[in-house]
């Protein structure tokens, strides 16, 4: 180490620090004053006064450094914005992947016998001790007599040559009894081996024959259409099909009604928070980092695009399983459960039938690859992943998802006539297609596929055939039908029935209204059926009008009842 001569400094703690970013920075670390002092007035403790300009050379560089550390902070909450923004798009891809058929066919097991393993590489089981050796057993070679010509003389003796021949006996003999003993070894640890590999076997075929056989049970129960056997089917394909979205809690229960055969699916639809609210941060003029919020209809585009594919997924799941045709109709309605009041609010609901799910291909298209599966660019592509100054700019994932009217997903929703929210976040809910937990259902929990179902079961039962629906509602349908002669119910018909709310009665005029159906329709009979009742001024002129026939509530339970075998509930 060098030290400086006497009475001079070493030029460390005297040098005059210059203005600008390095005098800042001995000032954040607390060495300012002390060279200040150093170096001030000859050494005398007084700190020099900085020059104007370099105060403003010092103020200038700190304006600097705050907007780069604020730059830095916009840049990584936007990063932390387009990962929110790339889950989401990572998780429309995965829930619009196809999902996989659960039917019976598919969980049934086969048993293959696994053969016995041969022992391969490795020593035989067998008697201790080593193979008997012909070295052990040789005669001692006599020493050659004198006159002998040549090595080979001895092996002339006779003497020699018998004991020569007794010695090969004796190791022939002993090598024979030895690998009788290991042969003999080798089958009682094979035999044991064998027996207990076959004993596993056997074990293994059992299990799957009574796997087969219980699947074969409840798929008996199942074509009976019991409801346990039905909504245990449906639950494990609904539960399979939520395999590749793990990470997105949005479970499915299926009720099963009998009287309709329609399964009644109840979604848990993801939380609204989801949907990341904002497009990114961006830097301001005043060098303060703010959020840079998403638009609300956005938000609600993309909500609306992952439930839509969710609910698709769901019915492709009921729709696959059902291979024997059990289900009639599908009705599925998708419920938010975390809302401001606790109540849960249905922002979905599907009442589709057999017949619209097999001519829907449910689940829209998917592109390859991993990770992006939306339209436009992905999240990020083509910009500097902050925006500008390190901020995101607005709308700068405008064009990372379809807009919802031109969405796949809901586009198929709605060609099944399916209530969707218009608005999520402002928890503008729909009405449910049906009612999952009535075990007796009126005719005011049926959906409008199950009460035109019910009405068409029990009059093709009581003699009409060739069912044609002109018209259907959540209110009722109107049909044609026709008969056979000699039946209950001959000629053709128009069939109008309702299922009329708070306590109305069918009145006079809808009678003459089924007349001038009947007229139009060149039909002989028209059925007036009403899961209400019919006011006396209707029944006064049906009284006059032969060719118009009435059913009430109390007449459509009995007909249930009797034709069916089941009960509808008083209601309606």
């Amino acid at each position: 180490m060098q030290y400086a001569p006497e009475g001079q400094s070493d030029g460390t703690a005297a040098a005059t620090l210059q203005p600008g970013f390095l005098a800042s920075l001995f000032s954040d670390l607390g060495v300012g004053e002390e060279a200040g002092a150093a170096a001030g007035d000859g050494g005398a403790g007084v700190p020099a006064e900085p020059s104007p300009e370099a105060a403003g050379v010092e103020a200038a560089e700190d304006e600097v450094a705050a907007r780069g550390r604020a730059a830095v902070l916009s840049h990584q909450r936007t990063a932390a914005v387009r990962a929110e923004h790339e889950h989401l798009a990572d998780l429309l891809r995965r829930a619009a992947l196809p999902v996989s058929a659960m039917d019976f066919e598919s969980q049934l097991r086969s048993y293959r016998p696994r053969p016995f393993p041969a022992a391969g590489g490795t020593e035989e089981p067998g008697p201790d001790g080593p193979e008997p050796r012909w070295e052990d057993f040789a005669p001692p070679v006599p020493e050659p007599q004198e006159g002998a010509e040549g090595a080979g003389r001895p092996l002339l003796d006779s003497g020699y040559q018998r004991e020569l021949a007794q010695a090969r006996l004796r190791h022939q003999r002993a090598l024979r009894e030895w690998r009788a003993g290991r042969a003999a070894a080798a089958d009682d640890s094979a035999s044991a081996e064998r027996r207990a590999h076959e004993a596993l076997e056997e074990a293994r075929a059992r299990a799957v024959q009574e796997y087969n056989d219980s699947l074969e049970e409840c798929r008996r129960a199942y074509r009976l259409a019991e409801p346990a056997a039905v909504e245990s089917l449906l639950e494990r394909a609904l539960a399979a099909a939520e395999g590749a979205t793990l990470d997105l809690a949005a479970p499915c229960r299926a009720v099963f009604r009998p009287l309709t055969r329609t399964a009644v699916l109840d979604l848990d639809l993801p939380p609204l928070a989801l949907v990341p609210s904002l497009d990114g941060y961006r830097l301001t003029t005043e060098d303060t980092v703010e959020p840079v919020p998403r638009p609300l209809a956005d938000r609600a585009n993309d909500y609306l695009r992952l439930v839509a594919r969710l609910a698709l997924r769901a019915l492709q799941a009921a729709d696959a399983v059902d291979t024997d045709e059990i289900l009639t109709g599908v009705v599925l309605n998708g419920w938010l459960r975390d809302t401001p009041s606790g109540a849960p609010l249905c922002l979905l609901s599907v009442d589709a039938d057999r017949d619209a799910l097999a001519r829907t291909r449910l689940l829209p298209a998917v592109a390859d690859g991993d990770g992006w599966a939306g339209e436009g660019p992905e999240p990020g592509e083509g910009t500097d992943g902050a925006g500008h100054d390190g901020a995101a700019d607005d709308g700068a994932y405008g064009g990372l998802y379809a807009d919802a009217e031109q969405d796949e997903a809901l586009v198929r929703l709605r060609e099944l006539s399916a209530a969707v929210s218009p608005d999520p976040y402002g928890l503008v809910g729909v009405e449910p297609g049906a009612e999952a937990g009535m075990t007796v259902p009126t005719a005011e929990d049926l959906s409008a596929h199950e009460f035109a179902h019910l009405v068409r079961e029990l009059l093709t039962r009581g003699g009409l055939a060739e069912w044609s629906v002109r018209l259907r509602g959540p209110a009722g349908l109107v049909a044609t039908a026709v008969g056979e002669e000699g039946s209950a119910l001959p000629g053709r018909w128009v069939v109008w029935a309702s299922r009329p709310r708070g306590g109305a009665e069918v009145a006079a005029a809808e009678l003459r209204t089924l007349v001038e159906a009947v007229r139009e329709e060149g039909a002989e009979r028209g059925l007036r059926l009403t899961t209400g009742r019919f006011a006396e001024s209707a029944l006064d002129l049906a009284a006059e009008l032969p060719q118009i026939h009435l059913v009430d509530g109390d007449g459509v339970r009995e007909l249930t009842e009797s034709q069916l075998g089941m009960l509808l509930g008083a209601g309606g």
